[in-house]
């Protein structure tokens, strides 16, 4: 049985070198009328905000996500990665960040063969948020298999829950906002390491996946959490990178407990309250 190491590291550094360009501010304050308790009061509020995200790769345009506009870099290699469009970070030549009046353009260098396949699909993608299949163009495209999850890890109900008070406390922009999912990497010792937020729950868990490559995780040593829904698309994003677990604070749909199932991958649901479902492969779970 492999033995879960434990990297020094906590949480890689962020990269500031975004083409030169500042890139919008992730949040706004407003104005609001506040009604409480039968009465209205003038105050400030903060709201998430969302902007265009256009992916391209190789100068040709293949997605547009509605997006909160941080950790793009991360975005940009985890969409690659949890979407199959590339099988290695090594795929990647280059990320390049600019904003553009309407919105911000990501462009991604990738080798030729994967480029290839990637034209040979032919998806475009019109961004709304938390939309995880628009502009799929056919079911097979749909229903990706991926690669039996290969994962040593296994953690106590109480460990989940302990993490899930972690990455509360870790979420600023849904503090402020009270509008945002994040996805984080629990290691195998109990520690939150990497936390990414975003206002949809799919572009969350891109971000996250992209900080574990660039942060060379042991994906076979922790877990994904997340602050949604166990949908189709998460486990699928989940598997796809190789993690071994996925615990959301809702639950699942049936096709994400099939794929689940069938990719050999943990999932767990309504982690709460002291309380948690295992909805495929329990193994992983194991009592205090």
């Amino acid at each position: 049985m492999k033995r879960c190491m434990l990297p020094q590291e906590v949480e890689a550094a962020p990269d500031d070198d975004v083409d030169g360009d500042a890139l919008p501010v992730t949040q706004r304050t407003l104005a609001v009328r506040r009604w409480r308790d039968g009465g209205a009061t003038a105050e400030v509020d903060h709201v998430a905000e969302e902007v265009p995200v256009a992916l391209e790769y190789n100068g040709v345009s293949h997605a547009v996500m509605l997006a909160t506009p941080a950790d793009l870099e991360d975005f940009a290699l985890g969409f690659s990665l949890s979407e199959g469009i590339v099988a290695s970070p090594r795929d990647i030549y280059g990320i390049d960040v600019a904003t553009r009046p309407n919105g911000v353009a990501v462009r991604i260098e990738i080798a030729s063969e994967p480029f290839v396949a990637l034209r040979a699909r032919r998806r475009a993608l019109a961004g709304r948020t938390g939309c995880g299949l628009c502009g799929t163009e056919s079911l097979d495209e749909v229903m990706r298999t991926p690669r039996a999850v290969r994962s040593e890890a296994s953690f106590a109900p109480v460990v989940l829950h302990a993490a899930f008070a972690q990455l509360q406390r870790r979420q600023a922009l849904m503090r402020d906002t009270g509008a945002t999912h994040a996805a984080a990497w629990l290691r195998a010792d109990g520690a939150v390491s990497i936390v990414r937020e975003d206002v949809g729950r799919h572009n969350a868990l891109d971000k996250l996946a992209g900080a574990l490559a660039r942060a060379d995780e042991d994906l076979a040593c922790g877990a994904v959490i997340v602050t949604s829904r166990a949908s189709y698309e998460m486990v699928l994003k989940t598997a796809t990178i190789g993690a071994g677990m996925l615990a959301a604070v809702s639950g699942p749909t049936a096709l994400a407990v099939r794929l689940a199932e069938t990719a050999g991958l943990t999932l767990a649901g309504f982690v709460r309250a002291g309380g948690l479902v295992a909805y495929a492969h329990p193994q992983r779970l194991r009592t205090a």
